[in-house]
């Protein structure tokens, strides 16, 4: 007998279009063997595995780990005593059912150095003969109902959460007020779909226009051989008002949607998948000031579909990394028009002495009209004025 004896082997899923199976459910199908003449078969097997794998380069070494999620296996067809099973030539479909355990299962993933993955595989054994092996992957998601107030890891999903900073510009004689932040949300579990009410409390007593924002951020972290990689994604943000010097801005609920996802990871020890919402103020010329509150998204809950229907974009999301670096000012085109730039120049402009008006300084200040200012310390500007006091008084 050759290898030509089977001409194909398959899986075939029940509801092959099937986008997600939860724990506790029952994987179904069944097993399409085609022959070509008789054939003597010493067994027929499936199998449904799982697997967490990790991996990247770290100084010219591979840093990579491997976890086995899942681990199930029936027997459809075996010979009995010392009796040969012969099956005829022709398509055999032999139907199977293997049931998910109850427990959370790691949800399905794919990430820059990681993924989780979930396969049914089919065995066929033969005398004398190696075994054939075909897979077919599913994906798997683990149920987590965000509107049942339950403690998972370290987050009380239904409860608010909430959080206060605060910053001084300036240092010294040039200190101008501080800038204060508040952040609440009403609970730490949401769904994709959803949107997430934002209530912050923005104070200004500086003399800056200032520009709140809101993101989400995915925070994938891989673990493997002692060492931790981590990438930060954006996943959606919103820009608020500008804050002029002196006054003070309220959200009230405002909402940041989010877009299709996969769900938090947070039952692997070497993939985890984790996400918070920040909020933050650009103050241009200084440090930004953000506040982080963690979130957990979910599967369903609050009115959302169940996990069975879940669509395919949220195991493999693309991420758009931001143009401009976060803890970059904004430019002041963005928070200022060209008519109150010209008022406010012309203003100043008309209280300097003449000695400056004409410098090659002045000049150069045109040159970067309504452009960012440079990334500086507070120190740094201390020392970077009292120069120029130096050589000009």
């Amino acid at each position: 007998m050759t290898h030509t004896e089977v001409k194909s082997l398959d899986v075939i899923l029940d509801n092959g279009q099937r986008e997600g199976y939860c724990s506790g459910e029952v994987v179904s199908g069944h097993i399409s063997v085609k022959l070509s003449e008789a054939t003597t078969v010493k067994s027929i097997e499936v199998l449904l595995k799982g697997y967490a794998q990790v991996s990247w380069m770290h100084k010219r070494s591979g840093c990579s780990e491997e976890r086995k999620c899942l681990s199930l296996s029936k027997t459809l067809v075996a010979t009995t005593g010392t009796q040969d099973l012969i099956l005829d030539s022709g398509t055999h479909e032999i139907p199977f059912d293997l049931q998910l355990p109850q427990n959370h299962l790691v949800s399905t993933f794919s990430g820059k150095h990681g993924r989780v993955y979930y396969m049914v595989q089919a065995v066929l054994k033969r005398p004398f003969h190696e075994s054939l092996r075909v897979c077919r992957e599913l994906c798997v998601i683990s149920h987590t109902n965000v509107s049942v107030p339950t403690l998972m890891s370290e987050f009380l999903l239904q409860s608010p959460v909430s959080q206060t900073c605060k910053k001084m510009i300036g240092c010294w004689i040039f200190t101008s007020g501080p800038v204060s932040l508040t952040v609440s949300l009403n609970r730490q579990g949401y769904c994709s779909g959803e949107s997430v009410p934002v209530n912050a409390l923005i104070v200004n007593r500086s003399s800056r226009l200032v520009v709140p924002k809101s993101v989400l951020y995915q925070i994938q972290t891989y673990t493997a051989k002692g060492k931790t990689k981590c990438i930060k994604q954006v996943v959606v943000s919103a820009r608020g008002n500008v804050v002029p010097p002196d006054t003070s801005s309220r959200w009230n609920g405002n909402t940041l949607t989010i877009p299709p996802v996969s769900p938090s990871i947070l039952n692997s020890d070497i993939l985890r998948v984790e996400y918070v919402l920040a909020v933050i103020v650009q103050i241009p010329g200084a440090k930004n000031l953000e506040v982080q509150l963690p979130v957990v998204i979910g599967t369903s809950g609050l009115g959302m579909i169940s996990c069975s229907i879940v669509n395919m974009s949220l195991l493999y999301p693309t991420f758009t990394l931001p143009d401009i670096a976060e803890g970059a000012p904004p430019s002041y085109a963005e928070i200022m028009s060209e008519e109150q730039f010209e008022e406010h120049r012309t203003s100043t402009c008309q209280s300097l002495p003449d000695w400056l008006l004409d410098s090659s300084a002045f000049a150069c200040i045109q040159q970067f009209h309504l452009q960012p200012p440079p990334s500086y310390s507070e120190v740094g500007c201390f020392f970077i004025l009292r120069f120029f006091f130096l050589h000009h008084m």
